[in-house]
């Protein structure tokens, strides 16, 4: 296990006209699961492409276990990456992948073929060795280059978007695979994700990146409860968190928490909530409409889940309320949390 860190990371492309990561330190705990969430473009790949020496930064310095590696190639640095593109040799079998890197080691081949074995058994390929890359599922290639990562015995993993490929059902049930497989080896890993729900059910932690920024990070529920910010509040949870302007600041509520009036506690800021739709989710309803009562008259979204049984109708008003110690507030300028 390893303790990967960042101290005042600054990359910089085209001449310095694009700053793709902006100062950012940044480190993980020995043998955490740490993603790296946010938008496309935000800088969560040049980072992680910079932490495994692929990328150069402009200034600052990684560190692994306390040591400098800024400076030393990629190999160097005991870790391993797994692409979103997997990059498997299609002329090769599983086990021609797997066993490539301990190959180009000059291991000895009862050893590479030790190794092989256990890494494919481990990960539940072993049936597939004799396979080519064309002859496998999208989640089977994901599991041969996480395979081909293990044989390495890396310090760190390092996981690029390794899941953006599948369908969505395959996708929950890889997460679930990839989750375990991180418990077992106990390894250091940082993945890097756009996609909050593989962040939430995925991570230790979350950082949570923007503009080449880390805005925040903390715990899956750290983060949904209490965003540092407007953008955090705002790009976890689906839907997101409402967002109130009152008096120079702004009432932050997440959806699951404006609920009928009649199913909320004595300390709770009253809505009357003019409701125009309704969608029907996962055995949810999401209520669109304009609520009156926690500020400025505004545009919000409730979701009400199937054990709250009220009768609610497109074109109607009715008495909703939020209990206080839900409420969340923000400085309108900044988006920076502020007391109420």
């Amino acid at each position: 296990m390893a303790i990967v860190e960042v101290a005042q990371l600054v990359k910089e492309f085209d001449s310095g006209k694009v700053r793709a990561i902006d100062g950012v330190s940044l480190a993980t705990n020995e043998g955490e699961y740490l993603v790296l969430l946010g938008p496309s473009g935000c800088g969560k790949t040049t980072l992680l492409r910079t932490i495994a020496g692929l990328e150069q930064p402009t200034s600052g310095d990684v560190l692994i276990n306390g040591q400098v590696v800024t400076a030393l190639p990629p190999r160097a640095r005991q870790i391993a990456m797994v692409f979103q593109s997997y990059a498997l040799y299609p002329h090769k079998t599983v086990r021609g992948n797997i066993v490539f890197p301990l190959r180009a080691a000059k291991m000895a081949p009862a050893e590479r073929e030790r190794k092989t074995t256990w890494a494919a058994e481990l990960l539940g390929i072993g049936h597939l060795l004799d396979r080519k890359p064309r002859q496998l599922s999208g989640g089977e290639k994901q599991r041969v280059a996480l395979a081909r990562a293990l044989v390495r015995d890396p310090q760190v993993f390092l996981l690029d978007e390794p899941l953006s490929n599948l369908d969505a059902k395959l996708r929950a049930s890889a997460r679930d695979e990839l989750k375990r497989f991180q418990q077992e080896v106990a390894t250091t890993t940082i993945y890097v994700t756009h996609d909050q729900v593989e962040a939430m059910g995925l991570g230790d932690r979350i950082a949570v990146l923007n503009n080449g920024t880390v805005r925040q990070v903390g715990p899956p529920t750290e983060v949904y409860d209490d965003p540092a910010d407007t953008f955090v509040a705002t790009f976890i949870g689906s839907p997101p968190m409402n967002l109130v302007p009152n008096d120079g600041k702004l009432v932050g509520f997440r959806p699951e928490h404006l609920l009928p009036a009649s199913v909320v506690g004595a300390d709770a800021l009253q809505v009357k909530l003019a409701v125009d739709r309704m969608e029907y989710l996962s055995g949810d309803r999401h209520l669109y409409g304009t609520a009156t009562g926690a500020g400025e008259k505004s545009r919000v979204i409730a979701r009400l889940p199937a054990t709250v049984t009220s009768e609610v109708h497109a074109g109607e008003t009715y008495d909703f309320a939020i209990n206080r110690n839900r409420l969340r507030y923000f400085d309108a300028s900044t988006g920076l949390r502020t007391q109420p």
